[in-house]
């Protein structure tokens, strides 16, 4: 078994800022990581510390990776200083991701809210390479103002292509907004789907992804064709701090992707 303290070495390539919170950070690691997409890494910086974050690159990409990190604290603020030529360390791959071969031949609905892009910019990629096993892909993002969309040029790119229906919505909008202005839901209704058999995929801020997944359920998803990215409080990433309990699973080695009908009873899931 590899051994999940090892940190590889990867020399940062360029930060890119995405929001006036938000960067993405490229960097090539010394040897390639092999992930699924809906995995994570541990990101360490030299004598701060590390934390944990979902690639927010293609899967098929092995020498480059992306983390796309929105400023929350002590290491967070670090990472946004990093630029090309630093070294970091990056720990993993670790937990579950999406079971993809398991969406074949259904239709995909992928709901995404601010921060929760960088996980979803990954899922899409591997789907968009893989479309042609599914039926159908829908894409509903939303997230507070325009200049918070992560990606917004990508997106506009994605919304073009044939095999992919695509909306947005921001909260607040400006002059220049011309999409959908609401909260995430509200552009959830008339998409022209089976239901019934299709996949649901949640991925944002707990409180969007509370009220999203309630959505969901009312348009006819089954509770296991649910998934949801579960990241709260992940630390050591390996199932031994405790700090992600969420009942009777470990969001870093039992997830972070579960199905809705795997922690629905658990208490404070959305805290």
């Amino acid at each position: 078994m590899k051994n999940p303290y090892r940190s590889i070495e990867a020399e940062v390539l360029e930060v890119k800022p995405e929001t006036p919170t938000i960067k993405t950070i490229k960097f090539k690691p010394k040897e390639p990581i092999y992930f699924e997409t809906g995995q994570f890494v541990e990101v360490s910086i030299p004598g701060v510390g590390e934390a944990p974050f979902t690639p927010s690159s293609p899967p098929a990409v092995k020498d480059i990776m992306e983390v796309t990190v929105m400023k929350v604290g002590k290491i967070t603020e670090k990472i946004h200083q990093l630029k090309g030529g630093d070294i970091i360390g990056v720990r993993g791959p670790l937990g579950k991701g999406y079971p993809i071969d398991e969406f074949k031949g259904r239709e995909i609905l992928v709901v995404g809210g601010g921060c929760g892009f960088a996980p979803l910019r990954s899922l899409m990629y591997e789907l968009f390479d893989r479309s042609s096993e599914f039926k159908k892909l829908f894409f509903r993002g939303g997230c507070k103002t325009p200049k918070e969309l992560v990606y917004r040029n990508e997106i506009e790119e994605w919304a073009r292509r044939d095999d992919l229906d695509s909306k947005l919505t921001v909260d607040a909008a400006d002059e220049e907004w011309k999409a959908n202005v609401g909260v995430v839901t509200t552009i959830l209704d008339g998409i022209d789907m089976n239901y019934s058999d299709g996949v649901a995929i949640c991925c944002g801020p707990p409180i969007m992804m509370k009220f999203a997944t309630r959505k969901i359920l009312d348009l006819g998803f089954k509770e296991e064709n649910i998934y949801l990215s579960m990241e709260k409080n992940m630390s050591c990433g390996i199932g031994k701090c405790g700090h992600c309990r969420i009942g009777t699973y470990y969001a870093c080695k039992d997830g972070p992707v579960f199905t809705y009908d795997k922690i629905k009873n658990f208490p404070n899931i959305w805290d």
